[in-house]
């Protein structure tokens, strides 16, 4: 089977294209994305043309073909940080202009990723528009929320809903979620508690924090992932880092403290927060302010999760072509019989 050829909405730094990309059965042919900071970041990790307009400005007919569109429409719209204003909210149209990408691409996949709480959004009424949209457009939708911990082998706790739907009813009804694994990556594993070349702009200290004193007093442990919190300190206890957020790179003390191998406090680096997302070890971070970095970071997705989630996507796609391909080559047996033995065939096709 040739590569599917994804388009891909809101591609951030490109997280769900790695994601599908890793495959080995899905290649990103078009992508979007408006924000001049990702997108340096994403030409610098890819090599698909990448349009930074408007979604709003593009054309959606000149668009390639594409067997799979991929959207990780903005999630303020639906989340507690946009006041939960939905469709109400002007960003809440993104979603009908993924709609329209998908009327003009007629893909036979389509993938969504959005934050949990898109689900429960006006009592559910956001959430039924957008299936009942995709369901319009003659998709057979399934969804779940997933947690990186749990699906994609990652530590850090980051619930989001994934939603697929597919043309062919056969590769529908083959297609099942990702079930829960093991998580044996520890926070040593994508944390450099020990690196000596940490740049000194990442940690804290007395002279730099006024409320440095409370941090030295409660972050004891390397085997959590600690917040300020304004006044106090929280502990994450349950071993896995909090969910990233975009917000940290707005300034103030939002990236997550550890304390280091020889005792000092600092903040997560750029690169540890990619590797808490579960991206590719030689992903390239671009020259940008750190703020850039960690909004992009906290922006993104589990990678493991989108990767093993598109895994079986082709694996559903896979068997319904086969289904097909055996549907036919039925069908072609019986007509080369039934010159044969014409009275055995019609029987049997009237029993079937």
């Amino acid at each position: 089977m040739p590569k599917l050829k994804a388009i891909s909405l809101f591609a951030g730094v490109g997280g769900i294209d790695f994601g599908f990309e890793a495959t080995g059965e899905v290649e990103t042919v078009w992508a979007n994305e408006f924000d001049k900071n990702a997108a340096i970041t994403f030409r610098a990790n890819h090599t698909c043309e990448l349009s930074t307009e408007d979604i709003h400005a593009v054309d959606k007919n000149k668009l390639p073909s594409a067997d799979i569109v991929l959207s990780g429409f903005p999630c303020q719209a639906f989340s507690v940080a946009g006041y939960r204003k939905g469709f109400e909210d002007e960003r809440g149209d993104l979603f009908f202009e993924t709609l329209k990408v998908i009327n003009a691409a007629k893909p036979s996949v389509v993938f969504l990723e959005n934050v949990k709480n898109l689900v429960g959004h006006d009592n559910g009424n956001t959430f039924r528009v957008i299936c009942e949209a995709l369901e319009d457009k003659g998709y057979h939708i399934q969804y779940q929320v997933l947690n990186g911990k749990d699906h994609g082998n990652i530590p850090q706790n980051r619930e989001r809903i994934y939603i697929v739907g597919f043309k062919d009813i056969r590769a529908h009804e083959n297609f099942r979620f990702p079930e829960k694994i093991e998580l044996t990556t520890k926070l040593r594993d994508v944390i450099e508690f020990g690196n000596p070349h940490v740049e000194e702009k990442f940690f804290y200290s007395a002279d730099k924090q006024a409320f440095y004193d409370l941090l030295e007093r409660d972050i004891i442990s390397q085997d959590t992932v600690y917040q300020w919190r304004r006044q106090y300190v929280r502990e994450n206890k349950s071993g896995v880092s909090p969910t990233l957020t975009a917000n940290m790179g707005t300034g103030g003390h939002n990236v997550p403290l550890i304390r280091t191998d020889d005792g000092r406090i600092r903040k997560l680096t750029p690169k540890e927060c990619f590797n808490i997302q579960g991206f590719p070890k030689d992903f390239i971070l671009p020259e940008l302010a750190p703020s850039h970095l960690y909004k992009q970071a906290g922006n993104s997705v589990v990678v493991p999760v989108i990767t093993r989630i598109a895994q079986n996507i082709v694996r559903a796609i896979q068997l319904a072509e086969t289904s097909k391909i055996q549907v036919i080559h039925h069908g072609e047996h019986l007509k080369s019989m039934s010159k044969e033995f014409p009275t055995t065939i019609k029987m049997e096709e009237s029993a079937s």
